[in-house]
């Protein structure tokens, strides 16, 4: 693999996340189900089959992805039992449970988002 050039606009941005403190946990957690799949597990542990079902629209490979990327990030848990056939659990992490607060108050300034921004879109027709 090649190196990649100093003042590439890929390394430059990598630089600016490493650097950046919100820039670096909005990638953590970012993306179209990372929130999701650490919000399913607030209450508990979960079998994959159980987070599958929970989330309408989440391909098997989508979730078995995104699941790796927060246990690579240590932000899931994944607790392999010696049973046949297999078991699997999935459960946050105490780093991860320090979220809850917050996309909590994420979710009530999306509805209050989402509301404000259906009012003005009936204002303006």
């Amino acid at each position: 693999m090649g190196k990649i050039k100093e003042n590439s606009t890929n390394n430059i941005n990598k630089k600016y996340i490493q650097g950046c403190d919100l820039s670096y946990a909005v990638c953590k957690i970012g993306g179209r189900w990372k929130l999701i799949i650490l919000n399913k597990l607030k209450d508990g542990k979960l079998r994959f089959s159980e987070l599958r079902n929970s989330i309408s629209g989440i391909t098997e490979r989508m979730l078995t992805l995104q699941l790796r990327e927060l246990e690579k990030e240590s932000l899931v848990k994944r607790t392999v039992h010696a049973e046949v056939p297999p078991r699997v659990d999935y459960e946050l992490t105490a780093i991860a449970r320090e979220l809850i607060p917050i996309w909590k108050q994420l979710d009530e300034w999306g509805g209050k988002h989402r509301e404000m921004m259906q009012t003005h879109e009936t204002i303006e027709e």
